[in-house]
């Protein structure tokens, strides 16, 4: 009698995904295993990561051709390919890093102007600094205490942290994606036979209410699968340009004051709310899931975070996760200096699997009805692959080859080249210019 085979890591992903979308009677391609694993060379699993991320998309919405591996890489190392113009642009701030400080290590991001301007603050130094007056500042202090100073301000910094293994065990305990469902009646329509294959989510309106990589990742798949996407920014925190135009495809842009009557009116339209923002600000302003839904029957809510529903007044970005939760220390690349992932896989992955549930539940809401909630977190998305097998050093099969996995746009008069996207048989639409839409439907 033959031994059970063992599930790939990437396998065993997607059946947990499945399951806790209250789908796993749906999916039955669960074991086709990709060509070659996606080059993204790290010592955690983050190739298996990154294919069952972009896997589950594809099963969630139908789609029976085997995503591309290289692709998936290319996507992931988006900010590599993006061109503007002929032109690459500054993605890192030289205020996001890594910092010695007397008694280990600080990771600081910098690429929102007021992040950066708060860190300066934090430390007690003027608005024109440099790299090294920051660098110096730190290390003249423990963690505790440049973390203090920063914070002070309203500034984000992290202390580099090793893994906390039973930690890790017992977020895993609990789900990757957190589905709840209230029976608030009603019914919904499936899409026109002409749309699903082609564009299943054709006639589905989403209400966009994120920004940094995971939730704009998450709406641009949206998008890309059919759906009517309205991103809703605070018109007094401006955008990067090369962000949204790196996530933005298909998707409509406008700036409005979610106090606004004019966003109530959007949110009586919608069928799918992301939610990105710091759990205690959307509670602040009326925005909470459980607000939403109670005053939106039949709406599906995707919150994402970076810490969790447990720490609902911590912002926080891909890189301070990576930083806090071990990861950085677990890619160091000489047993000294933090290191990272090939990607912002953490985000990336959000992206990918807040998506796969947001189709699974439009199909549940139309089988079921009522309301549905899901949350993840780029904290839980961590543990997540700490958990998965490891190496002892980064191994690929692959060199990470842009190749033909772009694609190029025209904005305003403008040539854009991004990454293509990864769902096979879906071309995406061209961003548009951040804020230039109205915010209406």
């Amino acid at each position: 009698m033959s031994a059970p085979r063992i599930p790939s890591p990437a396998t065993a992903l997607l059946q947990r995904v499945s399951s806790e979308l209250g789908v796993a009677d749906d999916v039955r391609e669960f074991d086709s295993q990709p060509p070659h694993p996606v080059p993204l060379p790290s010592r955690l699993a983050t190739a298996d990561l990154a294919w069952a991320s972009v896997r589950a998309v594809c099963l969630m919405a139908g789609i029976r051709d085997m995503p591309d591996p290289d692709r998936i890489s290319t996507a992931y190392r988006s900010d590599r390919v993006l061109t503007v113009d002929g032109i690459a642009p500054d993605v890192w701030s030289a205020y996001s890093g890594f910092w010695r400080s007397a008694d280990g290590w600080v990771r600081t991001p910098g690429n929102y102007p007021h992040h950066a301007a708060r860190l300066l603050a934090g430390l007690g130094l003027g608005a024109g600094a440099g790299v090294d007056e920051v660098r110096a500042a730190i290390l003249e202090c423990t963690t505790a205490e440049a973390l203090g100073l920063i914070t002070a301000e309203r500034g984000l910094a992290v202390p580099v942290r090793p893994e906390d293994p039973r930690l890790d065990a017992r977020s895993r305990t609990t789900p990757l994606l957190d589905v709840s469902h209230e029976n608030t009646g009603g019914s919904w329509d499936a899409p026109p036979a002409s749309h699903v294959g082609r564009s299943p989510l054709a006639g589905i309106r989403v209400l966009d209410l994120t920004r940094v990589i995971a939730g704009p990742v998450c709406t641009r798949t949206l998008a890309l699968l059919g759906a009517d996407v309205l991103r809703v920014d605070p018109p007094e925190l401006a955008e990067p340009e090369w962000q949204h135009l790196d996530t933005g495809h298909g998707k409509r842009s406008a700036l409005l004051d979610v106090r606004d009557e004019r966003f109530r009116e959007l949110l009586n339209a919608a069928d799918v709310v992301v939610l990105g923002y710091r759990p205690s600000s959307l509670d602040r302003l009326g925005l909470s899931a459980s607000a939403l839904t109670e005053d939106h029957p039949g709406l599906i809510v995707a919150q994402l975070s970076a810490w969790g529903m447990d720490e609902p007044d911590r912002a926080g970005f891909d890189s301070l996760v990576q930083a806090e939760s071990g990861i950085s220390l677990i890619e160091s690349p000489d047993g000294d200096r933090p290191g990272a992932l090939p990607a912002q896989a953490l985000d990336h992955s959000a992206g990918y699997l807040l998506a796969a549930a947001v189709i699974a539940l439009l199909k549940r809401r139309r089988q079921e009805g009522g309301s549905w909630t899901v949350r993840t977190s780029l904290r839980r998305v961590a543990a997540e692959l700490l958990g998965m097998p490891r190496t002892l050093e980064p191994v690929s099969e692959r060199e990470f080859v842009t190749g033909d996995h772009s694609a190029t746009f025209d904005v305003d008069g403008r040539k854009l080249t991004t990454a293509a996207p990864v769902l096979p048989g879906f071309e995406f639409v061209a961003p548009r210019r951040w804020g230039s839409d109205q915010p209406r439907r």
